[in-house]
């Protein structure tokens, strides 16, 4: 295992971030929870909150309208570094954890779906691992996404490009939990 970042960011979506009808469908981070413990699964995951409670994560499989019915995204892996890439495209709107993801990483570099195609373990800062996940994807990008970090509606002509851009992971990974565990804030993120 090599460690390619530390855990510095953990949040859960309550809700989904894309309201609407396509092609009109928006985007919005207000139902994003930031967490200082999240229980992985291979159903998704739990997000610790205020008095001792676990908030369900949309992608989670038990919660009311899972946008997860096949199991195959219920948890997301980001990094610092591509927050940055994406910052410097579009503008300081774009924060850390504005995309989405459960787990954000700080990281010096940007990596692609063929660097993680192995999976990812997260572990204690004493090196336990506490849980694998299991790469499946990277977090394709979309037209609501893309519309709200340029802060407009995006015309066809002008949207490949930033398509483009955002491709190939720059959005996060999906992942599935392969067990079960919890993540702290501060754990590492290591390539298997």
């Amino acid at each position: 295992m090599r460690t390619i970042g530390t855990v510095t960011r953990l949040q859960i979506q309550r809700d989904s971030l894309k309201t609407g009808e396509k092609p009109t469908r928006t985007y919005d981070p207000a139902p994003l929870l930031a967490v200082p413990a999240l229980h992985v699964s291979p159903d998704g995951a739990l997000g610790a909150s205020p008095g001792g409670m676990w908030a369900v994560d949309v992608h989670h499989r038990s919660h009311p309208v899972t946008k997860n019915e096949d199991g195959l995204h219920g948890i997301s892996l980001g990094f610092t570094s591509h927050y940055d890439a994406m910052r410097a495209h579009f503008g300081e709107k774009v924060v850390v954890g504005c995309a989405g993801e459960n787990i954000i990483a700080t990281s010096d570099r940007q990596f692609g779906y063929d660097d993680l195609a192995a999976g990812v373990a997260i572990l204690s800062p004493e090196g336990k691992e506490r849980v694998r996940l299991k790469v499946l994807q990277v977090a394709h990008p979309c037209r609501p996404f893309t519309g709200w970090a340029l802060g407009k509606t995006v015309e066809p002509e002008e949207l490949k490009k930033h398509l483009q851009f955002l491709d190939g992971g720059m959005r996060g990974f999906y992942c599935v939990g392969e067990g079960m565990g919890t993540v702290s804030l501060g754990d590492s993120v290591a390539i298997l």
